[in-house]
């Protein structure tokens, strides 16, 4: 049963094109292919990167935040109370009134010391701003020596400038040493990733980062047995270049420099806008879709490639969306914020970006303002001069006195 199951998983029909097999991926004549076995290695480098992780995040990123002023906020904690901490973890959080005078009587407190109680245990769950900050600077650190590594390795490869090249040649294409680290690095991370994400900050888009990380690890792992690696190296340098500058805004948010962090946020939505709607969809998901079969019949492999990419450009699409729904519920209603709860998970990226987005814009219209209404100022004063430019003159000012004027009216009778 298990040879069968095995057979029908790795059968040729379903990973390589008509006409090939995987004898022709054997390493000869100097070509060396990327072989399934290769991922075994990740294994223990995703267990590596966690403890990297921990070992930056306490003896790194801990001393930059505390210099930088961040604290460990301490929260007043609940007393020990079986009953009001059994409905916490399976009703609710925020409890109904009618629920707090029913959890009153059970545990014989007062509806005030239930209140008190419920509202300290859901303090003891919001994550720390130096929690945050630890994660987002070992996310920023590696997205970032990521995307210089993934520059040094594809700067010099002409499927860098033109995409044509990514399948010329193939399937026949020997894998260089730079790719194979840019992959097994950052399918590792991705897989540290996955595990930690259960003890990390808990997000608004939680299901969502839940499965972009599977489609990345799905696709890399695929595009890798099937030598799709010249376009996966593509996706993975467009993601993480906008990846660096929204860890890198957050680290500045969390650190209270709003002015760096609305900068670093209106690049890093820009180059989002940029990487993920504009280039991803129409130069690699059209790379995928139009030339393969210029070269070889279509085949499994290459709908599932292809419908991975799909699934990724979606989750873009609602990322993007989250960011101008934003954007006009700050135009159209400028206290909508106020309706958030405080009392969720965690302060969410999507709060992070709205506050990135409210600080741009408040700064872009008062100072626009303040222009407006110096030249105003500027305006009436110009006109208060030429008015009174010419009443300086003596003639006038005589002209203008109350016996001139009678005297040019009894002339006029006259």
């Amino acid at each position: 049963m298990f040879d069968t199951l095995y057979e029908w998983f790795w059968w040729e029909r379903i990973w390589l094109p008509v006409n090939l097999t995987w004898a022709d991926l054997e390493d000869r004549e100097g070509r060396v292919y990327a072989k399934a076995s290769h991922l075994y290695v990740t294994v223990p480098y995703t267990f590596a990167f966690l403890l990297i992780r921990y070992l930056f995040e306490r003896w790194i990123a801990t001393p930059i935040a505390v210099s930088a002023g961040i604290k460990q906020r301490v929260h007043l904690k609940a007393e020990d109370n079986p009953i009001l901490e059994h409905y916490y973890i399976t009703q609710c959080r925020n409890p109904a009134q009618a629920d707090i005078d029913g959890l009153s009587k059970k545990s014989s407190l007062s509806v005030r010391q239930v209140e008190r109680w419920f509202r300290r245990r859901r303090g003891q769950d919001l994550p720390g701003v130096l929690k945050k900050f630890r994660e987002a600077s070992w996310r920023f650190v590696f997205y970032l020596l990521a995307f210089i590594g993934g520059i040094v390795a594809l700067y010099d490869k002409e499927w860098f400038y033109d995409t044509r090249e990514v399948w010329t040649g193939f399937p026949k294409q020997s894998m260089l040493e730079s790719q194979y680290w840019y992959y097994i690095l950052e399918m590792s991370f991705y897989g540290s990733l996955l595990l930690s994400v259960a003890f990390d900050v808990k997000r608004k888009d939680f299901k969502e980062q839940i499965i972009h990380h599977l489609a990345t690890l799905v696709l890399l792992s695929f595009s890798w047995c099937v030598n799709y690696i010249r376009i996966g190296t593509l996706v993975m340098i467009v993601h993480d270049a906008s990846d660096v500058l929204l860890e890198s805004a957050k680290l500045f948010n969390y650190a209270k420099w709003e002015k760096t962090c609305q900068s670093l946020f209106v690049l890093f939505a820009m180059v989002f806008m940029v990487t993920r709607l504009i280039i991803f969809p129409l130069w690699l998901i059209h790379c995928t879709w139009v030339y393969p079969v210029q070269h070889y019949p279509a085949f499994f492999g290459y709908y599932f490639f292809n419908v991975m990419l799909v699934v990724l450009l979606c989750l873009h699409i609602f990322w993007a969306y989250l960011i101008l729904c934003m954007i006009r519920k700050f135009i159209l209603e400028p206290n909508w914020l106020n309706f958030i709860s405080i009392n969720t998970d965690s302060v969410s990226d999507l709060v992070f970006i709205w506050q990135a987005t409210k600080g741009f814009i408040r700064d872009f219209t008062s100072s626009f303002a303040v222009k407006t209404a110096s030249a105003r100022t500027e305006v009436s004063q110009r006109i208060k001069l030429k008015i009174s430019t010419p009443l300086s003159n003596p003639f006038i000012q005589s002209c203008m006195s109350p016996p001139a004027i009678q005297i040019r009216h009894s002339a006029r009778s006259s």
